[in-house]
């Protein structure tokens, strides 16, 4: 091979069983164009109720049919990423550029410090030149107990840094390690270490139960003085303190090496001024850093989300620093993988299929959108600066400004650029940095990324780069994705919608791509319509699906059978449980009927004034007897929520046509084979629903723990699906 002859960073490879996909998708695609065939010819001309009804089915059916061509089309063309960090460390040995990571925490009840700081560790433990490794965190809720967990952080660092690179440590979260990995032989160090880290446990948990920093604690560091002049966490000056100057000959680890730079942030909050959330964080924390490390490459990561691979930062600066093709690309995005699933996924959190196939197709049409956490950023093109094809980008020069001021120094002439005040005039949240407005700030900032010509890649490394924690109640499920949908469908309904703002500037495929999420709260009409409408027709005696003795039948048990069978092969192959799948359909129905229903409603009063935008934290922490269901694979109901409400009557509901069903069949022996034939497929309907609503059933007539179905929301529920019944019936 020639010296000069350019070898890739990185290889693109086509998603294997793409071929088969198409001939599936083929397939279902006739099918459903005769279901389309049979709704027209056979429209019926009785009364009114059949007819309404039927046009309801129909259009249900229609968008379910639009909704399955715009997630097909995505993913036609699905690649993968392979990056080879063994050619970057041939190629540029230490000439990396320095890397500034953003870690971001809003609330110290609902994300506790402990967790923080074994995230924050776990930033700073990468396999990287410490000199070249910046860790920011962001405390938007102004705690001075987490501002003590970062103290202890900082101090078990010398520690903790050496014995993960020694032993080569993953995951480099000590809680996580300690918690997997049994004590090796010959190494001594380990028990020492594990004790040490518990001791700093502890002091954080006290602290946190307590409330309140110890008298001679207090004392040990200027930067507690800071909380004399808070009100609260809504109210205060910019606190600022770097807690590790990695540029100081005396910050080092107990082996003599240097340590990366940490910073506290809690930018100023005042009450009559908007701070704009997470994407106010982070626009303050770019502003912070590049005053003090300005790496040319950022990574951001929410609180709960430790580092799983000490090789993330090389397989992302493997795509950035490719000769080639580099210079391309705005941002690398990494999966959201969570560590405390369980064997079933009881709550469907993996996004397991999503992640595997269907996000490699938008990769192949522009990049995927940015999914808010563990993704890494070119820092130009997430100020604003727009793609130059003929500009190349020199990332090991770009940081070589060395900034002489002492820390002290710094902390004082920083403190400004998170003012309340210094955004006001400026382009920052609109064509700089995160954008605000939106409860889904990253999706709309990766879109204008986007539209500034970068591209973006995804990157699935076989050890999972990031692992966090997923919700383990349903409520907290269903209400985390009330934000996500609401955030999709306000983008998609405002100039950032990508159809119109995408127009020209990214292609077509990626802004279909786009619309197949931010259309998620629009499934929940169509859904609801299928699980009630049919059920009660069966009541009434209204036929709404052909007869099973009728070869119409067949294109409707084709597409039902051939996608629920490719999507159960496709997740056993991303590497599911058959359970598994069936609870990932159980939630898909669940969220389908609550969360995009809210989620609707929600935007619907945002667009007419009626509601402002706020921003829901997902609590990280459980009581013990929560936990201990969980792992046992129990849903979590417990609390009463109008979520619940819905989820239960229409279990309720769907259990009662089932019965009405039955007893035709049963009571009347010689009408009962005609009456399968008739309504053969509305009760099987009937009884798949039933099926997927057995733990609510559970939950509401037979659990004992606390985690059942509260007795109000039971009593409600057979409220309200009697009456519909009754109502249906005359």
């Amino acid at each position: 091979m020639a010296e000069n002859e350019y070898v890739p960073l990185f290889e693109t490879r086509q998603v294997k069983g793409r071929i088969l996909f198409r001939y599936i998708a083929a397939s279902i695609l006739l099918g459903i164009c005769f279901i389309i065939m049979y709704r027209i010819r056979y429209f019926p001309v009785g009364g009114k109720a059949e007819r309404w009804t039927w046009i309801g089915l129909f259009l249900s059916e229609l968008w379910f049919s639009f909704y399955w061509l715009l997630t097909t089309v995505c993913r036609w063309n699905a690649v993968i990423r392979i990056p080879f960090i063994h050619r970057l460390s041939q190629r540029f040995g230490k000439e990396l550029p320095g890397i500034d990571i953003f870690v971001c925490t809003a609330d110290p009840l609902l994300e506790p410090p402990s967790m923080v700081v074994n995230t924050v560790l776990s930033m700073m433990a990468y396999d990287y030149p410490p000199e070249k490794l910046s860790v920011y965190l962001s405390d938007d809720g102004g705690s001075n107990l987490t501002f003590y967990a970062m103290l202890e952080a900082a101090n078990f660092s010398k520690t903790w840094l050496p014995f993960c690179k020694k032993f080569k440590v993953e995951p480099m979260s000590p809680e996580a390690y300690f918690r997997t990995a049994s004590e090796p032989l010959n190494v001594q160090e380990w028990p020492s270490v594990k004790r040490l880290y518990e001791e700093m446990k502890m002091r954080i948990e006290t602290t946190t139960k307590l409330n309140q920093i110890p008298e001679h604690i207090y004392k040990q560091h200027k930067g507690f003085r800071e909380w004399n002049f808070v009100t609260s966490k809504r109210d205060h000056q910019t606190i600022l303190q770097i807690l590790i100057d990695g540029r100081d000959t005396n910050a080092v680890d107990i082996e003599g090496n240097p340590l990366p730079t940490l910073v506290y942030l809690a930018r100023e909050k005042r009450p009559q001024y908007h701070h704009h959330f997470k994407a106010g964080a982070m626009n303050a924390l770019i502003r912070i850093s590049s005053k003090i490390s300005n790496g040319p490459i950022i990574l951001n990561v929410d609180c709960d989300m430790y580092s799983n691979n000490s090789e993330s930062i090389k397989y992302s600066l493997c795509v950035f620093m490719d000769e080639e093709k580099g210079d391309e690309f705005g941002y690398v995005q990494f999966p959201q993988s969570f560590d405390n699933l369980t064997k079933n996924d009881i709550y469907g959190c993996s996004f397991r299929v999503i992640q595997k196939l269907e996000v490699h197709g938008l990769d192949a049409n522009g990049g995927p959108c940015f999914i808010g956490t563990g993704c890494f950023h070119r820092r130009e093109a997430l100020c604003g600066k727009k793609y130059e094809k003929n500009f190349r980008f020199d990332l090991k020069k770009l940081n070589n400004t060395k900034v002489n001021e002492r820390a002290s120094l710094l902390e004082e002439t920083c403190k400004v650029l998170a003012s309340c005040t210094f955004e006001h005039n400026t382009t920052w949240g609109k064509e700089m940095g995160l954008i605000y407005g939106f409860p889904a700030e990253d999706i709309v900032t990766g879109l204008s990324v986007q539209c500034r010509r970068w591209k973006s890649m995804f990157l699935d490394p076989e050890r999972d780069g990031f692992l966090g924690v997923a919700p383990i109640t349903l409520l907290q499920l269903l209400v985390q994705h009330k934000r996500w949908t609401e955030g999709h469908l306000q983008v998609f309904l405002s100039k950032y919608c990508p159809l119109l703002y995408g127009y020209k500037k990214i292609p077509l495929k990626l802004r279909l791509a786009y619309c197949a999420y931010n259309l998620w709260a629009a499934n929940c009409l169509a859904t609801l319509y299928y699980v009630v409408v049919p059920c009660l027709c069966l009541l009434k005696g209204i036929t709404l699906f052909p007869k099973i003795s009728s070869p119409w039948v067949l294109p409707f048990a084709y597409v039902a059978f051939s996608h629920h069978a490719y999507s159960l092969g496709e997740f056993l192959w991303c590497g599911g449980t058959f359970l598994g799948w069936c609870n990932d359909q159980r939630m898909w129905l669940f969220k389908r009927t609550t969360s995009y229903l809210f989620a609707s409603f929600e935007t619907i009063l945002k667009l007419l004034g009626y509601s402002q935008l706020a921003f829901v934290i997902t609590t990280k922490v459980a009581d013990e007897d929560i936990s201990k269901r969980y792992d046992q694979e129990m849903i979590e109901f417990g609390v009463a929520s109008p979520m619940f409400d819905i989820l239960a009557t229409l279990a309720i509901l769907n259990l009662l046509g089932s019965f009405g069903a039955i007893k035709k069949v049963t009571m009347h022996a010689d009408k009962g084979f005609k009456v399968l034939d008739q309504f053969g497929l509305q009760i099987l309907l009937c009884l798949v629903l039933v099926t997927i609503n057995l733990p609510v059933y559970q939950a509401l007539f037979f659990r004992m723990d606390k985690g059942k179905m509260p007795s109000s929301v039971t009593y409600k529920s057979i409220i309200f699906a009697l009456l519909a019944c009754t109502l249906a019936v005359y």
